[in-house]
């Protein structure tokens, strides 16, 4: 499936002159994107759009096509399919909707059958596009100016819904997450959640795939292709259709039969998948798996400079079930003897409302040179005047090391926002709450546990 994701050409059918209309959006998306391969756009009434020359059907292009784009209305489509077959083009992208959502199933069932008769693969229909952030391949039909593309990384999600998947890379681009891939598939008519999750073990960009997912279309196949990828990266999922309302919405949706909760919660186990509460829990899983190191245990020190973070810290590592670690005698003696009578040498450690980076720095490394302890809980609450900037210069500088995990929550406005995010682009996971942080800790753990 490598031509979805790095084709050396695409074409894009159905390039409208209207820039408002689907084909012409993403043929504008490719244009204003870093994609390095060709792009040929086919529309049957045009000589000329955006300076590109325009071909009036897929044939009368000369060069070989590595990936078509279709965006034509739902009755044209198996003339097109035709001939992008008789071009001999295997790999094509189907945004267009009114298939088996809408009840017209018998269209779908012919074009799945005369794409699995000539072997052509084929993403969608009714979907939103796929996205590479490493070969900056954009088929989406979102305007960039609306929703921002994320900057490469090691996040790749497969996604049932385009409307979920586009508000979810609008917030990751906001946020600071690095995108692999992202995979919007719509009614699975060809491919399914399963192929692309499989794909996507083998890709080597990938370091955690996120899943959401409406019906899986082959149980068997599913389990098989989960139990096998989950033991090479961790597969996040969270399943839309859970409730008997949302299962209704479901079918109207991307005509998913959605199936019972107990069922896809009881198989998320045996495949080893984590599961997702929430979007918000999905993400917040996926960056600590795709940021951190493997743990040797669960034994978590806590340092911070407020006394209150501390206990809340606390509360949420005993409520997952996790252990605070115990520093060793060496390490408390040695920090002891370095700072103030009045900072808490302990777990949690607080460093009180006059912790400097420096004072920060001397925990840090102590703590990573301590057997003792598995997992460094790190709370900065930048309104403290004697914390500078250079603190995140000593975190960078820690985690870098790859001796531990290093987690950290820092809560607060604009300037502790900066901040974070240039902890999270030198992929340190942040948090602005302890409990999504400890949660988030405690998948980790049981991931590599």
């Amino acid at each position: 499936m490598k031509n979805f994701f790095n084709p050396r050409n695409v074409a894009v059918i159905g390039v409208s002159r209207d820039q408002n209309k689907v084909g012409h959006v993403i043929f504008r998306n490719l244009i204003d994107s870093d994609f390095k391969g060709k792009i040929y756009a086919v529309n049957n009434n045009a000589k000329e759009i955006l300076g590109f020359k325009i071909y009036k059907n897929v044939s009368s292009i000369k060069e070989k096509i590595d990936l078509a784009v279709i965006a034509t209305p739902a009755e044209t489509i198996m003339n097109v399919v035709k001939d992008c077959n008789k071009k001999r083009i295997k790999n094509l992208v189907i945004i267009t909707a009114g298939f088996k959502e809408v009840g017209n199933g018998k269209l779908e069932k012919k074009l799945a059958d005369y794409l699995k008769k000539n072997k052509i693969k084929m993403v969608g229909v009714n979907c939103l596009g796929v996205f590479d952030g490493h070969s900056n391949l954009d088929t989406l039909f979102l305007p960039r100016s609306r929703l921002k593309r994320p900057k490469a990384g090691g996040i790749s999600f497969v996604c049932q819904s385009g409307a979920v998947g586009s508000a979810i890379l609008d917030l990751a681009s906001e946020e600071g997450y690095g995108f692999a891939k992202f995979i919007s598939y719509g009614n699975a008519t060809v491919l399914d959640e399963s192929d692309f999750i499989e794909y996507l073990g083998n890709d080597k960009n990938t370091k955690v795939i996120c899943l959401y997912v409406e019906g899986v279309k082959n149980g068997k196949k599913f389990i098989e292709v989960c139990k096998k990828v989950s033991r090479k990266k961790p597969i996040i999922a969270i399943k839309g259709g859970l409730t008997q309302e949302g299962s209704k919405a479901a079918l109207s949706h991307t005509g998913a039969l959605a199936g019972k909760a107990e069922i896809y919660l009881g198989v998320f186990k045996q495949c080893k998948i984590i599961q997702a509460e929430s979007l918000e829990e999905m993400f917040n899983f996926a960056r600590i798996l795709e940021k951190s190191i493997k743990p040797k245990g669960d034994r978590i020190q806590v340092i911070t400079n407020g006394g209150g973070y501390g206990i809340l810290c606390t509360d949420a590592i005993m409520k997952n079930n996790l252990k605070m670690a115990l520093i060793s005698k060496d390490t408390m003696n040695y920090l002891k003897k370095k700072f103030p009578k009045i900072v808490v040498v302990g777990n949690p450690m607080d460093l009180i409302g006059d912790a400097t980076t420096e004072r920060y720095k001397e925990a840090i490394f102590s703590c990573l040179n301590d057997k003792n302890v598995d997992i460094l809980l790190v709370v900065l609450l930048l309104q403290t005047p004697l914390i500078s900037t250079d603190i995140v210069d000593v975190i960078i500088e820690a985690k870098d090391l790859r001796k531990k995990p290093i987690v950290v929550v820092s809560t607060g406005g604009e300037f502790t926002k900066v901040l974070r995010h240039n902890l999270e682009s030198n992929n340190v996971a942040t948090f602005t709450f302890p409990e999504s942080a400890v949660k988030a800790v405690k998948k980790l753990v049981e991931y590599y546990n």
